[in-house]
């Protein structure tokens, strides 16, 4: 579904994400940690082409991605999550969802101003997908609603909803269960449990490395932009680079997740808050 080879992107002379080479299969759950400032969402930025690689090149089914702008990808089916609430103020959360559906339109402005019968009916089955992506997420009861009067774990359902409502083939996650309640962050995973047995290819990074430990099929670790580690939970938990990456983390007074844990399996429990990388 996606390699990386060789991917590098710098700012001033700092490389962010340094000669990342990682393949993801169809259908894979692959989960991304690292401590702060790994280059975790620089990453994503590349994948989803907000950000230009310094060298290095991605391929996504098969075809290289270099140049392809970000609305593009999103129509061959890469989404991305972010870790804000990225929502428009002043739509319910049905109108919210739907927009997600704008990469895969037909019908131009010209259809939409002159209300055409062919535009109409795509707007009847884009409302019709985007009821069912709230219903896919447990938001039914909240189609109406303004999207920012919901609470934070709601409004990151909706995310995921418009996402979604995209059809997309690989959805990138970036840290969807910060800041939650632990009983939002359990249906969350949930939830994206049930999508992973649905067959969905999903990549996700998350400051919560018990929240990834519990659900991801693959782990890749990066420090410093460099992957440092790769394989099952039960092998990463057990690298001594990755428990040596976080270790350091907390010896150089840093804030991350490790504080006083021996391994990734326990940290960043009480950092649900943190600031990204």
């Amino acid at each position: 579904m996606l390699t990386t080879e060789n991917l590098s992107r710098s700012f001033g002379g700092v490389f962010a994400v340094d000669d990342v080479t990682m393949s993801v299969s169809q259908g894979e759950l692959r989960g991304i940690i690292g401590p702060n400032g790994a280059g975790k969402s620089t990453l994503f930025n590349l994948i989803a082409g907000h950000l230009a690689p310094s060298h290095g090149r991605i391929t996504y089914r098969g075809e290289p991605l270099a140049g392809v702008a970000p609305h593009r990808r999103a129509r061959e089916g890469i989404a991305i999550v972010f870790q804000s609430a990225r929502l428009f103020r002043g739509m319910t959360a049905l109108e919210n969802v739907m927009v997600g559906a704008n990469a895969r339109t037909r019908h131009g402005f010209a259809s939409a101003a002159l209300r055409l019968p062919a535009h109409r009916r795509e707007e009847r089955l884009i409302a019709e997908r985007a009821e069912a992506a709230l219903a896919r997420v447990g938001l039914t009861d909240f189609t109406d609603v303004p999207a920012e009067s919901l609470p934070l774990g709601q409004q990151r359902r909706l995310q995921v909803a418009r996402a979604l409502c995209g059809e997309p083939a690989l959805l990138l996650l970036d840290e969807p269960a910060s800041g939650l309640r632990q009983a939002e962050r359990e249906s969350l995973s949930d939830l994206f449990h049930d999508l992973h047995e649905e067959g969905m290819t999903m990549l996700l990074i998350e400051h919560d490395v018990g929240f990834v430990m519990n659900l991801v099929d693959r782990i890749t670790v990066l420090d410093l932009g460099k992957v440092i580690a790769e394989g099952t939970p039960a092998e990463v938990s057990r690298d001594p680079q990755v428990i040596s990456a976080y270790l350091g983390q907390e010896n150089s007074g840093q804030e991350d997740g490790a504080q006083g844990n021996s391994s990734p399996e326990n940290s960043d429990q009480e950092n649900n808050n943190a600031p990204s990388r």
